[in-house]
């Protein structure tokens, strides 16, 4: 099973700063199979071999799978004479060159969800600030999955019903979640998965065309997303991480556009318009 593209390029970014916050000649790792207790190398950085490519590390097993049955980093000075691992992967190990290696798990909601490996191709103790990075750059892919997780539930959340909620309650639900789509999206680093939750809110709020009257700026219907959905000022600029102020200023030039008096209009007049759902 293959890892999707956006967690593979989560997995290579990491690969990549922690070769360079260290000097690691080699880095390797991937992500837990859905429904399988392994991990499948998927990406590798700074490799001689393919030995490495589409390894399954199972959890128990080798200095991975340990990481992964533990939850904790795990470090080895000379990989293939190690006593503190199994060796059901010294062929791949041994045919990269590798010997000191380490490997720090992805811990998400406490459920690892991968591993991330450095190497040295000599046998010599990789210290504590080696281990400092690689466990940063762990923490990096943790927060990345954390925030597509969050992604994927909400538009698990927003994505309507066969035939359109079919009350109240039901709107409520893809007004809650078009709110929280619109305050997440900026937070999203990835442009095609940003890109995807714009397009959720688009089709939740799809509008009524061009030239039919003033277009929100993208901040305006965020401002309004989050008064429709309750939110305070203060609350509002939490979520989007602007300043009160700012918030206060997107929300006095969408009422003008929509030609409300309150905020309470301002939301009428945006279902209305199509700017909200």
């Amino acid at each position: 099973m293959a890892v999707e593209s956006g967690d593979g390029a989560e997995i290579r970014g990491a690969l990549v700063r922690l070769r360079r916050a260290t000097g690691l000649p080699v880095a390797f790792g991937g992500l837990v199979e859905a429904g399988r207790r392994q991990v499948r190398i998927s990406e590798l950085s700074g490799t001689a071999t393919a030995a490495l490519s589409a390894l399954a590390v199972t959890s128990g097993n080798g200095l991975g799978g340990r990481a992964v049955a533990l939850s904790r980093p795990c470090a080895v000075t000379d990989y293939s004479v190690s006593a503190q691992i199994s060796h059901e992967y010294d062929r791949p190990v041994a045919a990269e060159g590798l010997r000191s290696v380490l490997a720090v798990p992805v811990v998400v909601r406490r459920r690892v969800r991968g591993v991330l490996y450095g190497a040295l191709r000599t046998a010599q103790p990789l210290g504590d600030r080696t281990l400092g990075a690689a466990v940063a750059a762990a923490r990096d892919v943790e927060q990345a999955l954390v925030l597509r997780d969050e992604t994927d539930e909400l538009l698990a959340a927003a994505r309507p019903a066969p035939h359109g909620p079919s009350d109240a309650a039901g709107w409520e639900q893809v007004r809650e979640a078009h709110a929280a789509l619109r305050a997440l999206a900026p937070r999203i680093a990835d442009p095609a998965l940003r890109e995807e939750l714009l397009r959720a809110c688009g089709l939740l709020a799809p509008g009524d065309g061009p030239g039919t009257g003033p277009r929100p700026a993208p901040r305006e219907v965020d401002v309004l997303a989050c008064v429709a959905a309750g939110a305070t000022n203060v609350e509002a600029a939490e979520r989007l991480g602007l300043g009160a102020e700012t918030v206060k200023s997107y929300l006095r030039s969408a009422m003008r556009k929509l030609g409300a008096r309150t905020r309470t209009e301002a939301v009428a007049r945006a279902r209305r318009t199509g700017w909200l759902p």
